[in-house]
């Protein structure tokens, strides 16, 4: 399939999908007049890097955990390994981080605003 194809039943933006093959992500083959030419098997594999660009990884480390996701069929890749489980298992770490940081500074935002505002109980 076209870029064009594939960037509407992905809701990807092309210049996301060229960045996407920069970075060793997706591969197309070309046709003839030098087109980009998708696989049907390119939908999921943009459907996975949404999910883990969602999820905080970067494109390097994306790179890496790729070839050893969950195939379609929800069965293990043939490269999946402990390796992968280990690399998830420490972006979540880093995510978890990340998130109790974020709740304690809303926690330090919801005091000063209770200060700041005498409607809640503030000076």
């Amino acid at each position: 399939m076209r870029i064009g194809e594939l960037a509407k039943r992905t809701a990807v933006s092309e210049r996301s999908l060229r960045y996407y093959e920069e970075q060793g992500l997706l591969y197309a083959e070309r046709t003839p007049g030098g087109h980009r030419d998708y696989p049907e098997s390119a939908v999921d594999r943009v459907v996975h890097i949404q999910e883990l660009f969602a999820a905080g990884l970067c494109s390097t480390k994306i790179v890496q955990l790729l070839p050893c996701m969950r195939d379609k069929d929800g069965g293990p890749s043939e490269k999946a390994t402990p390796w992968l489980v280990d690399e998830l298992t420490k972006e979540r770490a880093r995510i978890d981080r990340q998130v109790e940081d974020l709740l304690r500074a809303r926690g330090v935002l919801d005091e000063v605003i209770t200060a700041a505002s005498p409607s809640l109980g503030g000076r």
